[in-house]
């Protein structure tokens, strides 16, 4: 049983079958440090938990169904929700913040429905390098060569509750995309948090080493976490005008979350390497422009029928926190919608060489201050999360730039 940490990474324990109806009723203990670690396990102070409070007990429940896993005999799976030690939700707990937003989307009388499309490489364990070559984006014949392993991630995860649409050869060796069936938000990033966690074990099982992060080898492509928005009152896309494009509601929620996609950067790029992606023309935006079926853009509109047509954003890096994710692009939405805004008219063309929006942060160090300044995120986060996420990406920047790099040594080593 397992839950998603700061970083949105599958944390928890493994119990014996024969436990299971006591985990059932009363949960897991486990160290509230799940929600003061990174991504390596460092553990540092959080207004939460910290040495003065010991790092307490937090308890874990499951939720949803039980999964046996195909690719592990006699081993089942569920999500966990994590609570504090008085029955309360964990008040730093990343997961809380998409809670309280899809609760404010149902007191405007809106369901939000995700679709989650995320990339990842498969590298040889020993080398952390591709085992095929070349770019081979959409070739059947390197998806052919890679269904070994592709195939049985898309089955086993389809096998435990969470619906693959499709999967296709990315653009660098060893990349793929697969993109999660669309449902509601918190459904889909319970399972995209899942996804991550559960792609990492199954390309193990079949001698892979599965990895999200954003830019893991130099000069190939990054790997992305786009998200596809739709908002549905009483079975009713209401995105969808009579002429097939975006109704006025679907404008004002792109309007917000136009509005707010430099400034809330941290949230979908929270290290050093996640900007390494934001290159000209690399299919990761750089501004904030908008388009009907363009990749250039920061945000995509894509589909025409009242069930195809939907709002991509497109700037999120695979490894970031989908709950976070998730509730500030649908925040932002909202935003818009009750105050009415409007985008900028749609661009066509090039966004890549065009000039008039707002240029998203191409190092971490900007997207901090942006952070820190940001009242949107204040609001969205509180005042305790938001000092979390900037600490960490403060922490990571540290890390990165106090290491000497094997570029630095290779140019300059014997040079000088």
């Amino acid at each position: 049983m397992g839950a998603g940490d700061l970083n949105g990474i599958l944390r928890g324990k493994r119990v014996p079958a024969s436990r299971w109806p006591v985990v059932r009723e009363s949960g897991i203990a486990l160290s509230a440090a799940i929600f003061a670690i990174d991504m390596t396990c460092d553990v540092w102070d959080t207004p939460y938990c910290n040495m003065e409070t010991g790092y307490h007990d937090c308890h874990m429940f499951p939720f949803g169904k039980v999964w046996r896993l195909p690719w592990e005999e006699g081993v089942a799976f569920c999500m966990g929700r994590v609570e504090d030690a008085d029955h309360r939700p964990v008040p730093i707990d990343p997961r809380g913040v998409l809670l309280d937003v899809l609760e404010r989307a149902s007191a405007m009388g809106f369901e939000v429905k995700i679709g989650s499309e995320l990339e990842f490489y498969l590298l040889d364990p020993e080398t952390k390098r591709p085992r095929d070559r070349g770019i081979q984006v959409y070739n059947l014949t390197r998806a052919a060569e890679l269904e070994h392993v592709v195939g049985p991630i898309r089955r086993h995860l389809n096998d435990v509750g969470i619906p693959v649409e499709q999967s296709n050869p990315e653009y660098a060796a060893g990349q793929v995309e697969v993109n999660i069936e669309y449902g509601e938000a918190l459904e889909t990033a319970d399972r995209t948090v899942a996804f991550r966690g559960l792609v990492k074990q199954i390309a193990h099982s079949q001698g892979y080493l599965a990895t999200f992060m954003a830019k893991p080898i130099t000069g190939e492509s990054g790997s992305g976490f786009h998200l596809h928005h739709s908002l549905w009152r009483d079975g009713k896309a209401v995105f969808h005008d009579e002429g097939g494009a975006l109704s006025r509601t679907g404008l004002s929620y792109l309007a917000g979350i136009q509005m707010r996609m430099a400034e809330t950067a941290l949230i979908g790029s929270t290290t050093p390497n996640a900007y390494r992606r934001r290159r000209p023309e690399s299919f990761s935006p750089v501004n904030n422009s908008w388009g009907y079926d363009n990749r250039s853009t920061g945000i995509r509109i894509i589909g025409h029928s009242p069930q195809t047509l939907r709002i991509e954003v497109r700037d999120g890096s695979a490894d970031c926190n989908p709950y976070y994710l998730f509730a500030s692009q649908i925040a932002a939405g909202l935003d818009g919608i009750e105050q009415g805004l409007e985008p900028t008219p749609p661009h066509v063309g090039n966004a890549y060489v065009a000039t008039g929006y707002d240029v998203l942060p191409t190092t971490i160090d900007v997207a901090i201050v942006k952070a820190r300044d940001s009242g949107f995120l204040l609001d969205l986060l509180g005042a305790d999360r938001l000092e979390i996420l900037v600490n960490q990406a403060e922490r990571e920047r540290d890390f990165v730039a106090d290491v000497v790099t094997d570029i630095e040594t290779e140019r300059y080593l014997e040079s000088f």
